[in-house]
């Protein structure tokens, strides 16, 4: 208020000037029909808007709850950890019986011939490839067939 009582008149009259100016231009938009319009829609749809920004506002909530909370954080690690350990060691394994095996092979001079292609048909392990390889062979011609 001294702030005002300090002020010289020519300040205040420029100021009252301005001031009713800014005034006079919001008044002016205010009339253009367009910004009726949409002013209009807008009061239509505020029942939307508050009921969407309840939305937000409970969305906003629970994902800062969520980034906040340490235990649910540590939880998530620990669950998706005992899904990707055993996987994890499946694939490591998987690839070591495969490095093992290339080296076998790349050591390995022997000749195999009929009988003994007949020998290794009888093999468990192969008999389960041979069904592996089967499955595989049927699924992949239906999926090709589908297309």
């Amino acid at each position: 208020m001294t702030a005002t009582l300090t002020q010289t008149k020519p300040e205040q009259e420029h100021f009252e000037m301005s001031s009713n100016r800014e005034r006079q231009d919001i008044l002016d938009q205010l009339l253009k029909p367009e910004v009726q319009e949409s002013l209009t829609a807008l009061v239509d749809q505020l029942p939307k808007l508050t009921e969407l920004l309840n939305v937000l506002n409970k969305s906003y909530d629970f994902a800062q709850s969520v980034a906040t909370d340490d235990v649910l954080k540590n939880d998530t690690v620990g669950a998706i950890k005992e899904i990707v350990d055993p996987v994890k060691n499946s694939v490591k394994s998987i690839a070591a019986t495969a490095i093992e095996a290339k080296d076998r092979a790349e050591e390995s001079h022997e000749v195999i011939g009929l009988f003994g292609l007949l020998k290794m048909i009888k093999d468990p392990q192969a008999q389960k490839l041979f069904r592996f390889i089967t499955a595989y062979l049927e699924i992949s011609s239906e999926r090709s067939n589908q297309k």
